[in-house]
């Protein structure tokens, strides 16, 4: 990319499904993506299996939403690869004080252990990264965080592509076409990611569909 991303621009891509990456965390060229192949959570399907189930239960963490995203970015990041260049943070950002960007974290105590951030437009969920510096960490981020997204009317969890941990938990592929006609009528439709009354629990929580392991 030669011009400069502004984030505006950057929602206007959302909308049209595609997201940018950068080559490594040093790089100054970006790129735009547009996968012929999607992958998505359906959110009645994400699956919790009796072992993440349990550490669910044990609650021996805090979750916090939008506590400290830059932190969660910065964590998504710190990795021997990685797309999050310079810009991309600056953007994030920019995107999180303008309303449109959300992380949700896993604390213990004073540490943060695990998180989440993505972007969210109309009823759509765009997620952009995860980490986890303890067990299952990110599972348990990713269990908390479609429970939120189910609850705030959310339609869409788009994480852009698939891989063997993310498919162990209930994702798919599906194709640019079906992707493209799920964004759409996403985006006509409205969703919060701060539910009014919102109060989840372990519990709650653990009421997805489970699955034994």
């Amino acid at each position: 990319m030669s011009d400069p991303i502004t984030p505006e621009l950057l929602l206007s891509a959302y909308a049209a499904g595609v997201f940018p990456m950068a080559e490594s965390s040093t790089s100054s060229e970006m790129h735009w993506v547009d996968p012929s192949r999607r992958g998505i959570f359906d959110l009645d399907k994400f699956h919790i299996s009796r072992s993440l189930s349990q550490r669910i239960a044990r609650c021996n963490y805090t979750i916090k939403t939008d506590f400290d995203f830059a932190a969660t970015v910065t964590a998504c990041a710190d990795r021997p690869e990685t797309w999050i260049n310079a810009e991309i943070f600056a953007l994030y950002q920019a995107l999180h004080k303008a309303g449109f960007a959300h992380s949700l974290e896993v604390w213990e105590g004073p540490d943060l252990v695990g998180g989440v951030y993505g972007v969210t437009l109309g009823s759509a969920f765009f997620g952009e990264s995860m980490f986890s510096r303890r067990t299952d960490a990110s599972k348990i981020a990713l269990a908390w965080l479609v429970h939120r997204l189910k609850s705030g009317g959310f339609t869409l969890f788009d994480t852009q592509f698939i891989t063997p941990h993310l498919a162990s938990l209930g994702a798919i592929e599906i194709s640019r076409d079906e992707y493209h006609v799920r964004l759409d009528a996403a985006l006509h439709r409205s969703a919060s990611f701060a539910p009014k009354n919102y109060a989840p629990t372990p519990q709650l929580v653990r009421q997805r569909k489970t699955q034994t392991s």
